[in-house]
C-alpha cells in the first residue's frame, strides 16, 4: 500500500461544512485505508493501492462531487513527494511575520513563465521559487498567505492549492 495525501481545495468555504468524518467515510467508500485527517479537513492522509496519483485525483474528485453536489479539486502527493518539497524549500529570511507558503500546482508549466523572485501585485508577498509541481512563495501577514493562489492560477492556468510549509513538515513527520 502507498500512503498519500490529498489536498483538497475549498473544501468548506462558500458556506459549505464538510466534517473530517464525512471525508473518511467517502475516502473510505473508495476502498482506501488508514484515512485520517490533519489540522483541517483540507487535508487528507490514506493508503491505497499502487495505483497512479492521477488515477486517485479523479476517483477521489468524483467521490466529493457525488457526495457534496460542488467541485472540489483535489491535489494527490506522496510522501516522497513531500519530503523532496521541504528539502527543496528556501529557507525563511528571519523576518518577523514571514510565512513560508507552497502552492501545489496539479500539472506543472513547461517552462515557468514568471521571473523569480515575483511580487504579487498590490502587495509585498512575493514568489520565489519553483520546482515541478511546487511554487513556493514568502508571505508577511495582513492577508497575504491568500494571495499566491489565485494569482498563480491565473498567471499559469492550472489548478492550485497553497498551504503553509509548517503544515507539510508536520504531516511529514506526523505521517511519513
Amino acid at each position: 500500500m502507498a500512503r498519500l495525501v490529498a489536498f483538497l481545495r475549498g473544501i468548506n468555504v462558500g458556506g459549505h461544512v464538510v466534517t473530517k468524518e464525512e471525508l473518511q467515510k467517502t475516502f473510505k467508500g473508495l476502498g482506501f485505508e488508514e484515512v485520517t485527517t490533519y489540522r483541517q479537513s483540507g487535508n487528507v492522509i490514506f493508503e491505497a493501492g499502487r495505483v497512479k496519483p492521477d488515477w486517485v485525483r479523479v476517483r477521489i474528485e468524483t467521490a466529493l462531487r457525488r457526495e457534496l453536489g460542488y467541485d472540489v479539486a483535489v491535489f494527490i502527493r506522496t510522501f516522497e513527494d513531500l519530503v523532496k518539497a521541504v528539502e527543496s524549500a528556501p529557507k525563511l529570511p528571519g523576518k518577523e511575520g514571514t510565512s513560508l507558503l507552497v502552492t501545489m500546482l496539479q500539472s506543472s508549466p513547461a517552462k515557468f513563465p514568471l521571473p523569480l523572485p515575483t511580487t504579487i501585485p498590490k502587495s509585498t508577498a512575493q514568489i520565489v521559487s519553483a520546482s515541478g509541481t511546487e511554487v513556493f512563495s514568502l508571505t508577511h501577514g495582513g492577508g497575504e498567505g491568500a494571495l499566491p493562489n489565485p494569482f498563480l492560477e491565473a498567471k499559469l492556468k492550472v489548478k492550485a492549492t497553497t498551504r503553509n510549509m509548517n503544515v507539510i513538515r508536520e504531516i511529514v513527520e506526523r505521517y511519513g
